[in-house]
Order: structure tokens, then C-alpha cells, then sequence
């Protein structure tokens, strides 16, 4: 016997001959006799009668049994098993189901084997065999592991069809309602009950959801987005920026962006139509998009906030944009994009002025991975790019102690907020900081993307402008954000008089608007 399976029978053995355990319940939402009271009441009645003394529950409630990721109670008696410092020397569980549902029986078994090889033993208390590494035992739980999985591919079969028969019907599944539109709560005789506001759910298991038109004013701002790209031929960019300036707002009350103008302009539900299926994530494996044939959908099933002739006109307007271009072209296009950025990415895709968007590769070649295999790239950790990331960062840093300083020296005040870094000056106006990355045009231009922080609302955003390299400081624009009316600024090497106005090669403006003055020189 080892020193620790020497230790671990002494230490947890209970003076009184007791053996020392632990339980572990799990429950999803699969019926009430998984219930983790129902569980705990057999696994006392187990304990009892074999002299063991429970002394500590790890508990999952409502998480699935699919995987680990999200059962924080099994990876927390994982890790005080193999920690050894355990002090107790069986877990007990009520039956192989509430181990896992793992898709692979190897990984139940893995698990376990984990818990035995750092001298913990694991039982099931509601099985008809003895987990004592017998061959009839070994052979029951390799089958009951398998049953344990089947049945959650049976289930998933089951929500699945269900899930599709609901679409079918009209009654949408999950996700909010978007700009213009709004979710109603409906009864199992179809009947109206209330609007959802953000974030509430239906809570009677026969109720409905369906989507019908939101307030008059969104419904008309979602008609005039699609007169502006049909008719009057603005693009996404140029319809955000004229939604900022006139101060409206999302659905989230977040500033516009080209992204969320571009889902309503193809986003089938302002016509009316039901559609689902996109993606899959079926049994928590890995999350794939689905060609447009195994999409679930219903023409019709809403009142339409647009009509199909409009709704028509846009999605021709953006498959135009790269219906010219050839397979070649494109794949051109995005090769010289990898070898200018060393990586590729859909965020490093869509943020390329002269690259069509990632959804353009997506819907040419099947996905963006198929595009990838096609130029001879391999998604993979790009180090080179992970430290300009690195140096960026600590750049952050450095200027943000840079600016404190220099406003100390003037004889400011600073107090720096430690999760957000924004500065607040002389208890007078705030500051917000960031570093604005290089990126290079395959033209040979520069272009930085600006993000302001509008969420948090500063009075002043100082962006820090990088040099082609990354690797020194350009300059300085100071920004005062009640001038600002949109989230990310664009910017190339000139912007016009009325950006470039705030571009400074020192802080020193900044220093000047925190100088304190004496009383008699201010006057």
C-alpha cells in the first residue's frame, strides 16, 4: 500500500468505524424523480446502511450531463480529489445518468478513473451492481453509460422534431424580437395574454410566443432604413451614421453600427417569415452553420413590417456587391489579406476596408473554413499576432500612468476607476483611454479603428494612435464625446479639418486642461 493510500485510509476513517464520503448530485430538468432531494434521500439510505458518513454535498443544479463546461460541483470534487489533500475516500452517486450523459462513454469512464487513481472510489447507490471493478460490473457500466448517452439522443431527436413542428406553426423559438418588433405571449388556444419585455420568458409550459409589430415610431424607422439602401443607395455605414446624428437609438439603446443595420436588411422575420435552424449545437458539441436546405421555416406566419418587394431589392443590393467578382477574385482577395495580416479571422475580415465581409466568403464557398482551405490556411494560433495584442495592452497602460502623472504635475487631481480605467480630473470632467491598433490597406494606406467607450460616457476620449509597426506611439486625438455620435470612428492618415483638429503629437493639451492656476494669475 502507497503512503498515501496509507494516509488517505487512516485520515478518513471516522473514529467511530465510520467511512468518510461525499455526495454528488446532479439534476438537468428531466423529471422530477432526478430531483437532487429525491437523489440524496437514497443515497443517505445507502450510506446508513453501509456505514458511511457523509460529510460534504457537491452539487449541479439544472445543468445538463452532456459535458463538463458549466458543472462547477463535479470539477470541484475533480480538483479536491486530485489536490490530495481529499479528506474522504468515496463519492457516491445515485446511478451512472447523474455521473454524465457524456456522448462518449470513454469520458464518463475517464472521470472516474481520475477519482480511483487518486485513491477515491466512486459508487452508484441506485444500480444493481457493486462498482467493484469486477467484469460483470465494468461490462454493466459500459452499458449503462452507453444507455445514458442514447437517451439524450433520443431526447434531443425528439425537441428537435418538436422545435421544428412549433416553427411550422408560426410560434417562434427563443431569441429577442430585434428593432420594430416585439414578442406576444400567446395561450395554447392561440389567444393574445402580453407584450415580453427584455428578457422575460413564457413561465406555463402551453404558452406561445409569437412575433407582431412594435411601436409605430420603430416600424417606421425600419421602413426608412429600406428606403434608404433601395431607393436612395446608402450603404450600412452611411444609414448608422444618419440614425446617430438623429439621436435613435436600438432596440438595446445602443448606438448603430453597419452590423446592426445590415440584419435588418436581410433578417426574413420583418417579412413576416418564420425561419430557424440556422446553426446547430446539438448535444453541446461543436456549433456549425447549416446549409440554407436544412433551414425550418414558415412564409407568412407574422404580420410583415415590409414588403417582399423591398425586403427583395436589399438582399439583391448585397449579393451584387460580390456577385461580380470571381471565385478567384475573391479567394485573391483574401489571400492577400492573410499574408498582409499573418492571420485570418471573421473579426479580421470584416474590419478590412478593401475585403468583402466574411459572410460573402461564407455564402460563396460554403463557410469561412472551406475559403481558408482554398488559399492554403490553417486556423492556428498566430503568436506574432497574440504580441502586438501583448504590447498594445501594455501600452494602455503606459500612457494611462503617463497621463496621470503629467496632470499631477500640473497640479491636477486624478482618480482612477479600477475596473474601467477611466480617469475623473479635478472631480471635473472624465477621461477614457484607448489604443487604436494599425492596420495597413493592400493599397498601402493607413487605417486605425477608433472604439469609444460610449457605454460608459466620458466627457473626453483620448485615442492613441499606433504607428504602421505598432510598435511607437503616432499620436494623440482628444475627443471630446458630445461631438461624437457613433461608437467606432474610422480614420485614415488625413480625416478632414474638423478630426484632425483634435490630433495632437504630445498630451500636453490635455495637461493644460487639467492645470490648476493660482487665483490671482486666473485673474
Amino acid at each position: 500500500m502507497s503512503n498515501f493510500d496509507r494516509n488517505a485510509h487512516r485520515d478518513n476513517t471516522h473514529d467511530a468505524g465510520f467511512v468518510r464520503a461525499v455526495e454528488y448530485v446532479r439534476m438537468s430538468t428531466e423529471h422530477q424523480k432526478y430531483s437532487t432531494e429525491n437523489q440524496s434521500d437514497v443515497i443517505r439510505r445507502y450510506a446508513a446502511n453501509r456505514g458511511f458518513e457523509i460529510i460534504r454535498t457537491y452539487k449541479d443544479a439544472g445543468r445538463s450531463g452532456l459535458n463538463l463546461a458549466g458543472r462547477s460541483g463535479l470539477k470541484q470534487l475533480i480538483a479536491d480529489i486530485e489536490s490530495a489533500k481529499a479528506d474522504f475516500s468515496i463519492v457516491l452517486v445515485y446511478d451512472i445518468s447523474r455521473w454524465g450523459r457524456f456522448q462518449d462513454a470513454d469520458e464518463s469512464a475517464y472521470y472516474e478513473y481520475r477519482c480511483r487513481r487518486a485513491g477515491v472510489r466512486v459508487e452508484y447507490c441506485a444500480e444493481p451492481f457493486e462498482n467493484d471493478g469486477s467484469i460483470g460490473s465494468d461490462v454493466q457500466k459500459v452499458v449503462k453509460r452507453s444507455m445514458a448517452a442514447e437517451y439524450s439522443r433520443e431526447l434531443s431527436t425528439k425537441v428537435f422534431a418538436g422545435q421544428c413542428r412549433l416553427i411550422e406553426m408560426g410560434y417562434r423559438q427563443g431569441g429577442m424580437a430585434g428593432f420594430g418588433l416585439r414578442r406576444e405571449l400567446r395561450d395554447e388556444h392561440g389567444r393574445p395574454k402580453a407584450i415580453l419585455a427584455l428578457g422575460e420568458k413564457k413561465s406555463i409550459q402551453t404558452d406561445r410566443v409569437v412575433l407582431v409589430p412594435g411601436p409605430a415610431e420603430e416600424v417606421a424607422i425600419v421602413r426608412w432604413i429600406y428606403r434608404r439602401f433601395v431607393d436612395d443607395r446608402r450603404n450600412e455605414a452611411q444609414i448608422a451614421d444618419e440614425l446617430n446624428e438623429r439621436g435613435v437609438v436600438t432596440d438595446l439603446d445602443r448606438l448603430w453600427t453597419k452590423g446592426t443595420v445590415h440584419q435588418i436588411l436581410t433578417n426574413e422575420k420583418y417579412i413576416g417569415n418564420n425561419v430557424w435552424n440556422h446553426n446547430s449545437f446539438k448535444l453541446k458539441q461543436k456549433r456549425v452553420s447549416n446549409d440554407s436546405a436544412m433551414w425550418v421555416r414558415a412564409d407568412g406566419a407574422f404580420a410583415a413590417i415590409v414588403e417582399t418587394t423591398e425586403f427583395d431589392a436589399a438582399r439583391s443590393i448585397i449579393e451584387a456587391r460580390t456577385r461580380h467578382l470571381t471565385n478567384d477574385e475573391l479567394l485573391g482577395m483574401l489571400r492577400s489579406l492573410y499574408e498582409r495580416t499573418g492571420m485570418l479571422s471573421g473579426l479580421i475580415i470584416d474590419e478590412a476596408e478593401d475585403c468583402p465581409p466574411s459572410s460573402a466568403f461564407h455564402h460563396r464557398f460554403g463557410g469561412l473554413l472551406k475559403a481558408y482551405q482554398l488559399i492554403g490556411y490553417t486556423p492556428k494560433r498566430d503568436y506574432r499576432f497574440i504580441e502586438v495584442n501583448k504590447a498594445l495592452r501594455k501600452r494602455h497602460a503606459v500612457v494611462v500612468d503617463e497621463t496621470i502623472q503629467g496632470i499631477e504635475q500640473v497640479g491636477g487631481t486624478v482618480r482612477r476607476d479600477p475596473l474601467t480605467d477611466i480617469l475623473t480630473i479635478n472631480r471635473e470632467f472624465t477621461v477614457s483611454l484607448t489604443v487604436a491598433r494599425c492596420l495597413q490597406t493592400q493599397a498601402g494606406s493607413l487605417r486605425w479603428k477608433v472604439r469609444l467607450d460610449c457605454g460608459l460616457v466620458p466627457d473626453i476620449t483620448l485615442a492613441v494612435r499606433m504607428s504602421s509597426e505598432n510598435s511607437a506611439v503616432r499620436d494623440y486625438l482628444i475627443l471630446p464625446m458630445f461631438q461624437m455620435n457613433r461608437s467606432v470612428l474610422r480614420l485614415a492618415e488625413r480625416n478632414g479639418i474638423w478630426f484632425d483638429s483634435y490630433r495632437f503629437d504630445t498630451l500636453d493639451p490635455l495637461f493644460e486642461l487639467a492645470e490648476r492656476l493660482p487665483i490671482p494669475e486666473a485673474a
